[in-house]
């Protein structure tokens, strides 16, 4: 427990003491008095400083106001234990808000415990020499040892470790890294020594972004919370007035004494204080921030929440987003009497210094590396594909194009894909289909929407129309626009807002430079942050850390049961004020009913609001 909150406890503690040993019968009047100004002074003299230093700010209305008045009117009856009762519970009442809040702040902090401490730069002499993560240039080699943080983004260039990524995405699973591989900074080292050239300066890390999506999150507040930020400002006068017309009125009407309906006004103004409302609410939104973020989803702003709770339809970009977004091998249809090894093996010779993705795909499924000195020339046909010259034969690796080209008449490919036909010496070979896989969680996450109520998906993508309806009829996806350019989508997601207007809220996943318009375009838009563009990531209001689309539909989950639980709170917090108000207004309501109504109600939905931080399974 920290320091201030002792204190607090130790406040309660020594007022509820005095408090109790003013109900014994020994005493006299005059010491049981003093006994409960000892006790008020401890448990609430700090709220009444508080309620005269904002007076004179010009803010009055406060619940410190109501506090102060309220109890200093019932000492003024003769209400003594009761005065320092309501204080005493609203102490109660604070301490158990702020506890929950630091718990809420803590756990986002502890997850959030990536920033580096430094980077270990090695000098001439071998020795490791420490800098500060800001002071590293792009392109800079760092040595990054077991324990520590990767304080930069880069790639591998000697060494291979386990990584701790739980920080950043939400999952357990140590990921392997070796030579060539890209490595994200607030990742932490497990095992061994890693050698990373960084790619960019500290600024522009992941981290970086992290941290700052983390620390403006709160900088966008819900409508629901906007509401309830003008609701205390009008309510508050309003209660004021209401309990001092309380007060007077039946009165001049002689509808009773002075001395009672005082009291009533009293007890009013008690019931009437906001806090539930005004604690529980943004309590919610940020232990819902807090959850997400332990699943690697951070919201920028609570109000994404509330918009991410009404989403009735999702459009996807696929590559990269749906898919892998890197070409591999997916087929290999050799004729009778060609070994499909051999068949992959040609092709990439005859591709071995093109620099087109397809290459690297079939170089890398090749049975072992291209051997250089066995290709004598390569010629290059733009749209076609190419023709080498493999010990001393002439390779044809392209379209149908090229096939004709080379004379021969090639198959009809047996799937959708980008097809290479292969063609030696006058001879057909077969064909290799290359495609952009489709990544394992994609399954998963549309069916996770389908749970999660989406009524609607959308696939738009720049790729040809064949390739777009394959993957969008293999995930179930209603609806798919192929061979868009930019403006396209941005035209096309207009068009499905205005279409959807009033059915929910539309949200669009994606990646790239291209999707930035998109997303910004979009009721909700979420960005893959591992790949993901820096442009799309800043044009993103919800960025998934491990590039996994099934945490949309759990982002979606956190985001509907944070909404219920404010929305519970709501209800629960005005109807039992309307309900002991009246009460208190026509007298049936003591001073005892009316703390429960203020401080009582407020616990019951802090802990509420608690329940939105607890993970769901």
């Amino acid at each position: 427990m920290e320091k201030e909150h002792k204190i607090v406890l130790v406040r309660i503690l020594a007022s509820a003491l005095l408090l109790g040993l003013s109900y014994i019968p020994s005493f006299t009047p005059l010491a049981t008095v003093l006994l409960c100004v000892a006790a008020y002074i401890i448990i609430g003299g700090d709220v009444v400083f508080k309620a005269v230093r904002n007076i004179f700010r010009g803010e009055v209305f406060d619940e410190c106001f109501l506090m102060s008045v309220a109890t200093l009117g019932a000492f003024a009856i003769g209400e003594y234990p009761e005065a320092v009762a309501v204080m005493l519970f609203y102490q109660i009442g604070e301490l158990f808000m702020d506890v929950a809040v630091d718990r809420s702040r803590d756990s986002i902090s502890r997850l959030m415990d990536i920033r580096p401490d430094h980077a270990n730069i090695e000098d001439g002499d071998g020795t490791l020499r420490r800098v500060a993560p800001e002071e590293v240039p792009a392109g800079t080699v760092i040595v990054v040892k077991p324990g520590e943080k990767i304080p930069l983004d880069g790639t591998v260039v000697a060494g291979n470790s386990s990584l701790d990524t739980s920080a950043l995405t939400g999952e357990s699973m140590p990921r392997e890294a070796t030579d060539g591989d890209t490595v994200i900074s607030g990742s932490l080292n497990l095992t061994g020594v890693l050698k990373i050239k960084t790619t960019g300066t500290y600024g522009e890390s992941t981290v970086a972004h992290i941290l700052g999506l983390v620390e403006n999150a709160e900088s966008g507040k819900a409508h629901t919370e906007k509401f309830i930020t003008r609701f205390a400002r009008y309510y508050t006068p309003v209660v004021v007035l209401s309990a001092v017309l309380l007060a007077v009125v039946p009165p001049l009407l002689g509808a009773g004494e002075w001395a009672l309906w005082l009291n009533r006004a009293l007890i009013f103004l008690v019931i009437s204080c906001p806090c539930a409302l005004v604690v529980s609410v943004p309590l919610t939104f940020f232990a819902g921030i807090g959850e997400a973020s332990r699943r690697g989803i951070l919201f920028k702003g609570s109000n994404y929440i509330e918009a991410l709770a009404r989403v009735r339809t999702v459009v996807f970009d696929k590559t990269g987003t749906l898919t892998n977004g890197s070409f591999t091998v997916t087929g290999v249809y050799p004729v009778e009497g060609v070994a499909g090894e051999t068949l992959v093996d040609t092709a990439a010779l005859a591709e071995i210094y093109s620099d087109h993705p397809v290459a690297a795909a079939l170089r890398g499924a090749a049975s072992q590396a291209p051997d250089k000195s066995r290709v004598e020339s390569v010629e290059n046909f733009a749209g076609e594909g190419i023709v080498a010259y493999v010990d001393g034969k002439a390779v044809y690796a392209g379209n149908d194009r090229l096939m004709a080209r080379a004379g021969v008449s090639p198959e009809t490919p047996a799937v959708v894909g980008t097809v290479v036909h292969v063609a030696s010496e006058g001879k057909y070979m077969g064909h290799v289909v290359v495609s952009d896989t489709v990544k394992p969680q994609t399954a998963e996450a549309l069916s996770g929407l389908r749970r999660a109520g989406v009524e609607r998906t959308v696939m738009l993508t720049g790729d040809r129309r064949d390739v777009a309806e394959s993957v969008a009829h293999e995930l179930g996806i209603d609806e798919v626009h192929a061979e868009l350019l930019p403006a396209d989508k941005v035209e096309l997601m207009e068009n499905i807002i205005n279409v959807r207007r009033g059915q929910g809220t539309v949200a669009f996943v994606g990646d790239g430079i291209n999707d930035a318009p998109v997303l910004k375009l979009s009721d909700v838009g979420i960005a893959m942050g591992a790949a993901g563009s820096d442009a799309a990531i800043e044009a993103a209001d919800v960025v998934l850390m491990d590039d996994n689309p099934a945490k949309v539909a759990h982002g979606i989950a956190i985001a509907r049961r944070t909404l219920a639980i404010v929305k519970q709170n709501i209800v629960f917090a005005i109807g039992v004020k309307v309900a002991v108000l009246l009460l208190g207004a026509v007298g049936l309501a003591n001073m005892w009913a009316a703390v429960f109504s203020d401080v009582g109600v407020t616990v019951i939905a802090v802990l509420n609001a608690i329940r939105a931080g607890r993970r769901l399974q």
